[in-house]
């Protein structure tokens, strides 16, 4: 009777642990944008920055405002399109300038389990961008996954900006 009981409750157990499977709550991918001066040195944001982007509907969304102080910045990353289009406006003391930003890239679904919703991890393909603050931008890493602390893009800004 022992063994019976100690077999229905192990049984139990795994069942209910292979069952619960924990799925990502959120499964939007960010990239992580660092900022550098001409020179090639890290820089840090003096002046204010905002961050916008067209969503699919035909409105657009604030992903950033009013930013200052930082090394760098997160933004999302679509799965629904091959290129992505953020809209800079840099802010100062004596001016306000705008900048666009357009990343390419390829989206691959990513699954963990069968119980859980895709999500999609991406290989950046290029970037362009306009250069009225922005000197050059450049990709530092192009897989694009989970992970928001890598590094995926370099924004050097021209000495008269930030």
């Amino acid at each position: 009777m022992r063994k019976l009981i100690f077999i229905i409750f192990a049984s139990v157990a795994l069942m209910s642990a292979c069952a619960g499977y924990d799925c990502t709550m959120n499964n939007m991918v960010y990239t992580m944008y660092k900022i550098y001066d001409k020179s090639g040195a890290a820089d840090t944001l003096r002046d204010t920055m905002s961050v916008w982007t067209d969503r699919n509907d035909g409105n657009d969304t604030v992903l950033i405002n009013r930013m200052s102080g930082v090394t760098g910045f997160n933004l999302p990353i679509s799965h629904a399109q091959p290129e992505d289009v953020f809209f800079i406006q840099w802010k100062g003391k004596t001016y306000v300038a705008y900048d666009t930003i357009k990343v390419t890239k390829e989206a691959t679904p990513h699954f963990e389990s069968a119980d859980c919703q895709p999500s999609f991890f991406h290989k950046i393909t290029g970037v362009k961008s306009t250069d009225n603050i922005i000197d050059s931008i450049v990709i530092n890493n192009p897989n694009v996954t989970y992970d928001k602390s890598k590094e995926h893009f370099r924004i050097y800004i021209k000495s008269s900006g930030i």
